[in-house]
Order: structure tokens, then sequence, then C-alpha cells
């Protein structure tokens, strides 16, 4: 039984050859919640106009983390629709969060502690290094986890997600940051993901060609793949 909707709206992987690609990600939760931004506003609106999505419908923003593959496309998404409600982690810029705030119809800051959004989302909180957050959906038998570039580590993300709500993850989707590890680093984040028991994997944006291979090959028929224009029913 599916019940969750992913549209990958940014990404620098294509799956639709008609979206416009650049380094980021923003991915689109059923039709009113966005998690991050991409690196430009204007591909971003552009690509979610063509993907049939209405911006007017989103009623939450959720970022991340401070980087700017991440976070450029706000401006273009709040000067549509100023009604949102911002998910901002406390490492962004405090001067920012002050215009933020001026720009949406509220902003909540997390902190460090994991905690519940509304309905069954959830923030890890902001771990460490460079402050970064990840999005939990309780899915009552189990959790799904969307990183934007899991800085923190995918690992240490899905064990702080499985102890959050004390249920598994099964499935794990956005930047994994792997680009700069090699094979062997990789196989050892599998492994390690598989004996936490995700089942199923969407890496992508950061992830690295090589690591999305050995992703492949290691989860078969149960990863999923990515890129700009994927819509991912789960």
């Amino acid at each position: 039984e599916k019940n969750m909707k992913f549209s990958i709206v940014f990404d620098n992987y294509k799956a639709n050859e008609n979206l416009g690609s650049f380094w980021g990600f923003s991915c689109l939760i059923e039709d009113y919640f966005l998690f991050d931004t991409g690196s430009n506003g204007r591909a971003l609106v552009r690509n979610m106009a063509k993907m049939g999505f209405d911006l007017n419908a989103l009623k939450y923003l959720f970022i991340s983390h401070p980087h700017w593959d991440h976070i450029c496309g706000i401006d273009s998404v709040l000067d549509v629709n100023k009604m949102m409600t911002l998910f901002l982690p406390d490492s962004l810029s405090k001067l920012y969060i002050r215009d933020l705030r001026k720009l949406s119809r509220e902003v909540k800051v997390i902190h460090e502690n994991p905690m519940k959004l509304f309905g069954k989302y959830y923030t890890t909180g902001v771990m460490e290094p460079i402050g970064e957050q990840s999005l939990v959906i309780d899915e009552g038998e189990f959790s799904i986890v969307i990183t934007g570039c899991a800085h923190p580590g995918i690992v240490n993300i899905v064990k702080r997600a499985i102890n959050m709500l004390n249920k598994p993850v099964l499935y794990a989707l956005g930047g994994f940051h792997l680009m700069r590890s090699d094979e062997e680093e990789i196989i050892s984040v599998v492994k390690q993901l598989k004996t936490l028991g995700v089942e199923y994997v969407t890496p992508t944006h950061c992830s690295g060609d090589l690591a999305i291979e050995i992703f492949k090959a290691q989860y078969g028929e149960n990863y999923i793949p990515g890129g700009v224009g994927r819509v991912i029913e789960f």
C-alpha cells in the first residue's frame, strides 16, 4: 500500500530531459511540503511548473542546512507564496532568519533536539558538523528519512531517526554525501544501512556516481533512482 508521494523538483541528476538540472537538491513531499530549494530559484520554479505543481499550494518549507545548493531557491519560492511555515536550522545566519520572518507566515527555528513538526513529520534536530537537520516521516510501522546532504553521515542520521521514534527506517532518500568516498567506505555504509534495516534507498544529489552504482548493485530492485523529475510513490 503506497501512501506517500515524493517528487524531486531539483537535482544535479536528471530523470526528465525537459527539466533544468543544476547542482543542488529539492524534493516536494505530497504536494504541499517542500524540502530544500536547490541552488537556482528560477530553475526550481520552472521545474515545478513543468511538473504541474502549484507553488501557492505549498504550506511548509523545510531547510536542511545553510549551504547555497539547498537555500538559493528560497527567495523565488517566497516571492510567489508568502503563506508558508518555514522550519529552519539554527545554523542559518541570524540576520537571514530575521529577514525570512518578514517574507513568510511564520518561522520555526530548529535546534539540536529532535522534535515533532506537525502530523507525522519530525526533525532529527540540527546535527554536527555544519548544522544539518533531516526530515523523519512516521508511517506507523516504520519511518522514512529524507536528507539534504547528510553531512553528519547517513548512518548517524538513520540511527538517530530509529532512536527518536523507536521504529525501523525503511526508506532513505536524498543526498548521502559520499562523492569523496572510496569503494571500501561506500560498501561499509551500505552494509551498516542494511544492518539497521533500511530496505529501500534513493541516493542522489551529492551521493556521487560511484556510490550510486554501488547502491544500485547492492540494493537491486530496492534501489529507487533519483534525479530531477522523478516522482516516487512509496
